[in-house]
């Protein structure tokens, strides 16, 4: 039988001849300098405004065990992949069916590979952004390679929990809430001492507690995940439900090619279906949640928490897109008689109905946290913001978000586009206390104008898809 690490250096290869080969090895190479460069920028900034280096350090791990999480959804993608429910692409996690290679070997060798691959793209680079805290925070440098092991094995941890309830829901619904809702109570109640136990304890000293926790806390997670993650290997049915008509007929006239109903049934029929939409921003939320509760203990202001909420899980709303186009590409509907103006209208149909209920019931549940009064203006500003980061979105990586974002030109315009709009809107949540009436007013008009722009960028991404389409098959 075939090796994990064998399967893990083929995965490693074959991860950067797709990059280089979509993007070009230059560009692709010059990823993680932009995010140093980006990160630098930020701790600059933080540092100028004397902020504490501890709780800014304390807040990037927060961040990164929350994209460990996200990562680890993967799980989901990963049973969709060896199913081969993911169209044409046929890369190595696909292999199960064909070759005599075990799933689970496969899946194993497939977050290795990720977390590596994250290690090196994003965080180490996160890394060396910190020098500036070096120079303007009184970080000591020795203690950087200690942070980068640190936010690897919390990124790792994420990824590792992440797959691991992923496992249990395979098994019961049920059982997967439950888990989760038991490890939030058991961090609420009791964080300090679990935290201990976590990559993120040898920050306060390299004990043996710590030290073994953060070895054997993500790879007893993962085991866990993978043990009890099930694979759904069902021979083909020779018939099946048509949910696919009867979705289109209730669409009716909003959805004449049935280009919607794909849309929203290729989300459905993935793994973990709707549901993933809502984990997706819940998680944003929750972090959010956090943050706030301690970032007046970082710098010395405080932050609008209904501006602040609204734009960050309007920016978390990508992740909806990416989901509506994950078995898409542009290859494929020009095979057919359909303008990509209109898939381009089913993706924001499809978008409207899953992201905006979803982000505007957890600013219904911010009401909740942090009262009704101050969420009402992140609720006036959330549905046109989405729309502004689905036009930027679907004008500068189109049908192939994920694919496209890790082109270092195309991310760094998707994220200058991002703080065009975000960074005047966290300066108004700074300084909403001043002027609430006149702040409030102000972003909501902002935000509308951002909306107007984000549906003329709408409007442009079929026509430009299409044309860079034909252009590249002539």
């Amino acid at each position: 039988m075939t090796s994990t690490g064998y399967l893990l250096r083929l995965m490693a290869v074959e991860e950067w001849r797709l990059r280089s080969h979509v993007f070009g090895g230059r560009r692709f190479a010059l990823f993680p300098l932009f995010v140093a460069g980006v990160a630098a920028g930020t701790a600059a900034f933080f540092g100028l405004a004397n902020a504490d280096a501890g709780l800014l350090i304390d807040g990037l791990h927060l961040v990164v065990a929350a994209l460990g999480l996200q990562v680890g959804t993967v799980g989901l993608v990963g049973r969709d992949a060896l199913e081969d429910l993911l169209g044409e692409t046929a890369l190595l996690l696909f292999s199960a069916r064909a070759l005599p290679v075990e799933p689970r070997k496969l899946l194993v060798a497939f977050l290795v590979k990720d977390v590596a691959f994250y290690a090196v793209l994003f965080l180490l680079p996160l890394t060396v952004g910190l020098v500036p805290l070096v120079v303007l925070a009184d970080v000591p440098a020795a203690r950087l390679p200690l942070l980068f092991g640190t936010t690897v094995g919390v990124f790792a941890v994420g990824v590792a929990a992440s797959v691991a309830l992923v496992g249990v829901h395979t098994r019961s619904r049920l059982a997967s809430t439950a888990v989760a809702a038991t490890t939030v109570v058991a961090l609420v109640v009791d964080g300090g001492r679990l935290l201990s136990v976590t990559p993120y304890g040898l920050l306060s000293g390299v004990t043996p507690a710590a030290v073994a926790g953060s070895l054997f806390l993500p790879l007893g997670l993962g085991a866990v995940g993978v043990a009890l993650f099930r694979f759904d290997r069902r021979m083909p049915t020779r018939t099946a439900e048509n949910r696919f008509g009867r979705l289109r007929g209730r669409l009716g006239d909003a959805d004449g090619q049935g280009l919607l109903a794909k849309s929203l049934l290729d989300v459905v029929r993935s793994s973990g279906g709707l549901w993933k939409v809502v984990f997706s921003q819940g998680l944003v939320f929750a972090v959010l949640a956090v943050l706030l509760a301690f970032l007046p203990d970082v710098v010395p202001i405080r932050l609008e928490p209904g501006l602040t909420v609204a734009s960050v899980l309007a920016l978390g709303s990508f992740t909806t897109y990416n989901w509506l186009c994950q078995f898409d590409d542009t290859g494929f509907y020009l095979r057919y008689p359909v303008a990509l103006s209109a898939v381009f209208r089913a993706k924001l149909l499809g978008f409207c109905l899953l992201a905006l209920p979803s982000g505007l019931a957890f600013l219904a549940l911010g009401g909740v946290v942090f009262g009704t009064g101050t969420m009402l203006v992140g609720i006036a500003v959330f549905a046109p913001l989405s729309l502004y980061v689905f036009g930027v979105t679907a004008y500068v990586a189109g049908l192939e978000p994920t694919e496209l974002l890790f082109d270092t030109p195309v991310f760094a315009a998707f994220t200058l586009a991002m703080m065009v709009v975000l960074v005047p809107l966290v300066v108004a949540a700074i300084v909403f206390e001043l002027r609430p009436t006149a702040v409030a007013v102000g972003s909501v008009v902002y935000a509308s104008l951002a909306g107007g722009v984000g549906l003329v960028l709408y409007r442009r991404a079929g026509p430009r898809w299409e044309r860079l389409a034909l252009a590249g098959d002539a």
